[in-house]
């Protein structure tokens, strides 16, 4: 699926500038970009995540996995419930959960599993919320989640691969100028463009920092 899939190009670039920016880009956008994931998972009848589903063709550990995948952009600082309940054989994907005005899925058809009985009525709530970065389980405080909630890592970022190349143009005469072409894709809740001037701003944020340290020693 490359339809989320964008290039940025920059330029013109002083010498050596295409990489020392390419670089910088390339790290924030990976690790500071902030996003929303899927942070539990609740299914009628399960316990824990090793447990087998009835009914289902997916065990826990890959619907967990599926869950994973799945794009989603959430509007409120807090998290959201969003719940399912579908009958008879077949697949569940993202759209069938309920509608939430602060919730988009980017991916609807995304198969979270598959139910293989046809009396079967499969029901399950996640949680979803926004965050930055990588937040494994172990770092989350669980105390509070009701019996039968499963906890899951999140990856918050929206940004599935970074990738960039520089090279030389010229500006009138002037031939030792560079081009910074970055490839950027997504999971579909933010584009590429976007995602480049998002990880510029935060550039320039912490840069800013450094700045007004330097104005108030000089002052």
């Amino acid at each position: 699926d490359r339809e989320h899939v964008g290039q940025v190009v920059i330029t013109p670039c002083s010498k050596g500038y295409g990489t020392t920016f390419g670089n910088a880009l390339r790290r924030v956008l990976l690790s500071s970009l902030p996003g929303a994931a899927v942070e539990s998972v609740k299914i009628e009848g399960v316990q824990h995540e090793f447990s087998a589903v009835e009914g289902v063709q997916e065990d826990m550990i890959e619907i967990i996995l599926n869950l994973k995948q799945l794009a989603v952009q959430v509007h409120s600082d807090e998290p959201i419930t969003l719940s399912l309940s579908k009958k008879g054989k077949g697949p569940i994907t993202g759209k069938d959960f309920g509608k939430n005005a602060d919730v988009e899925i980017a991916n609807p058809d995304m198969v979270i599993a598959n139910v293989t009985d046809d009396k079967k009525t499969f029901a399950m709530d996640i949680t979803v919320a926004r965050g930055q970065g990588y937040v494994p389980v172990a770092q989350k405080e669980t105390k509070h989640l009701d019996l039968g909630t499963i906890a899951i890592d999140s990856l918050y970022t929206p940004i599935r691969d970074v990738g960039y190349n520089v090279e030389m143009t010229r500006v009138g005469d002037v031939t030792n100028y560079e081009k910074l072409v970055m490839t950027v894709e997504t999971d579909g809740t933010i584009t590429p463009k976007d995602a480049v001037s998002q990880a510029t701003k935060i550039l320039m944020d912490h840069f800013s920092l450094l700045l007004n340290e330097t104005d108030e020693e000089n002052a």
